[in-house]
């Protein structure tokens, strides 16, 4: 998982922006996507994707070689595709298999959670559900995710995740429902902790700033793994 901190970027996307469709510098987009790939030694260029709070799951390996990232909020992999989401306040999931033979990126927001974006990922990724680990990364927490009936409304099942604030509000916990809907597929749940909009100094937070930089979760499979 990436972090603000480092790259080029100026201004409010300071500065390891790695969000190519923010409103930062193109050519400094580039460069912090570069000293990304550098510092965590990929093998190849993450698979981005054109993320649009939906559930759509791509296989990534069945991608084009240097074609236009799909619309999709998730890919797996089971050879050697880097998996990437960005996110800025919503919830990064990656997905391992207990054997390494195929791993998992997938954004999931609250639309993306009321869609069902993790139960499709479990869904298109080969294997049962109980041989996945998954890790929760940095997201807005629920001190700081206030949200009104409408969104109360999108989880009837999961009323467990909020907390009335008053005014017509609601803490919502999205690391709540996704460990209560991976855990029901035996999922083995393993949570960050980690709240975007409480950390400035490490975390780019939509609902905090405005206008801000994405941070990228990132996996993939070892290309010589058995």
């Amino acid at each position: 998982m990436s972090t603000r901190v480092g790259g080029v970027s100026q201004g409010p996307f300071a500065r390891l922006n790695l969000g190519a469709l923010t409103e930062d510098d193109p050519a400094a987009v580039k460069d912090n996507r570069e000293r990304l790939r550098r510092a965590a030694a990929l093998p190849g260029e993450p698979s981005w994707l054109r993320q649009v709070h939906g559930r759509r799951i791509v296989a990534l390996d069945e991608m084009p070689a240097g074609g236009s990232p799909p619309e999709a909020d998730g890919g797996w992999s089971a050879a050697g595709a880097v998996c990437a989401v960005l996110a800025a306040d919503c919830m990064p999931v990656l997905l391992a298999r207990r054997d390494g033979g195929a791993v998992a990126a997938v954004h999931a927001g609250w639309r993306g959670l009321a869609a069902g974006v993790l139960e499709t990922a479990l869904a298109a990724v080969p294997g049962a559900s109980q041989d996945w680990l998954a890790w929760l990364g940095p997201r807005i927490g629920p001190a700081h995710f206030l949200v009104r009936e409408d969104v109360l409304a999108a989880f009837p099942d999961a009323v467990f995740a909020f907390r009335e604030a008053g005014d017509g509000q609601w803490h919502a916990d999205l690391a709540a429902i996704a460990a209560r809907r991976l855990g029901a597929h035996g999922v083995a749940v393993h949570d960050s902790g980690l709240c975007t909009a409480a950390d400035a100094q490490r975390f780019f937070s939509h609902r905090r700033d405005g206008r801000c930089g994405r941070m990228a979760a990132l996996i993939w499979r070892r290309r010589d793994a058995g």
